[in-house]
This record gives C-alpha cells, sequence and structure tokens, in this order.
C-alpha cells in the first residue's frame, strides 16, 4: 500500500470513529440513564429525609450505629435527597429496626474438625414514613442478608474477619435498603 493510499484508508477509519461515537452520544441521549451512581427517585414529595439512628433490639453492641451510618452514606452517595438525622423540617423519616444478628459455621476442616468458614446473618425492618402525617410511604418487613467470611485455621495467620464482615453487610444492607425505597418496595 502507498502512502497516499495508507492515508486515505486511516481517514476512512477516522471519519467512521466519528460517526459511531456521534451514534453513540445520540442513542444513548434519549435512553433513560442517568448519571452512574444516582438513582431515580419514585418519590417526588420527598426531597429531605431523617435518618435517626436505627433502633436495636439484638445483643449485637454498636450494629445499629453501623447500619444508621451506611445508610445515610448511601443515600448522599447514590441519592438526591438532603439527608439529616433529626425529623424536624423533614419530608419523611426512614425507620430501621435491626431484629436480628447471628452468626454461625457452615464450612469445617475436615482434618482438625474447626470451622473455617462462618456465615453472618442480620435482620432488619425498615419503613418510609410522612413526617407530617406519620403515615406508611414504603415499608418493607423482615429484610434478610448474610454475608460469609473465613476463618483462618493456623493460629499464627489468625484475623478476626468478624468486624470487616459485618462493615460489608452493613454496606450491603444499605444499598439494599436505599434502592428499595427509592424504587419501591
Amino acid at each position: 500500500m502507498t502512502t497516499s493510499a495508507f492515508d486515505r484508508v486511516a481517514a476512512r477509519v477516522k471519519i467512521a470513529a466519528s460517526i459511531a461515537a456521534l451514534a453513540t452520544v445520540f442513542a444513548g441521549a434519549g435512553c433513560g440513564y442517568r448519571t452512574g451512581g444516582h438513582l431515580a427517585s419514585t418519590l417526588p414529595n420527598v426531597h429531605i429525609i431523617a435518618v435517626p439512628a436505627f433502633e436495636n433490639q439484638t445483643f449485637q453492641f454498636k450494629i445499629e450505629q453501623s447500619l444508621t451510618a451506611a445508610v445515610i452514606h448511601e443515600f448522599l452517595t447514590r441519592t438526591s435527597y438532603r439527608v439529616q438525622s433529626s425529623a424536624d423540617g423533614s419530608d419523611a423519616i426512614l425507620q430501621g429496626i435491626v431484629t436480628t444478628v447471628s452468626s454461625g459455621p457452615i464450612v469445617f476442616d475436615p482434618a482438625s474438625g474447626r470451622t473455617t468458614k462462618v456465615l453472618l446473618t442480620v435482620g432488619v425492618r425498615v419503613s418510609l414514613v410522612d413526617s407530617k402525617t406519620r403515615k406508611a410511604i414504603r415499608e418493607s418487613t423482615d429484610l434478610s442478608f448474610r454475608e460469609p467470611y473465613d476463618v483462618s485455621t493456623d493460629p499464627a495467620t489468625y484475623f478476626a474477619e468478624n468486624g470487616p464482615a459485618m462493615q460489608r453487610l452493613s454496606r450491603e444492607v444499605a444499598a439494599s435498603v436505599v434502592s428499595k425505597i427509592v424504587e419501591s418496595f
């Protein structure tokens, strides 16, 4: 191929790439997609959501703090709602109750009989109520979330994985709760 033929092919490729890029932009403009990370709301009259600390009906220390913080973070990063802890001045209140926390072995080392994997389970009850009428806008009962984690069988390399597993589970609970509230249960 000569230099001039090569230049013509390169120019055609550039034109084709430009047309493809423009077609992608125009096709995506009206497709209903939103900016990544923000959920479309089905709550048109709600602009400010109060998220007070979840109630803890379990014996797990500070789990309500971890879950509340994760839910607030999820609302702030994935929605356009203003979030506050006080019900004063809010349009809706997110009420959360931690109903159960349990963990149990699910995999054992056949040689030693020691636990190698544990399943952490958290149950929550969440509802979104109108701050003026106290009537439920969104309500869901008995949501259950599970997070497995490994346990080292070697005492020299042991690391308490239950704390990080609880943090991962808190993020999973928060993502699910926010999606369910915003998109409808």
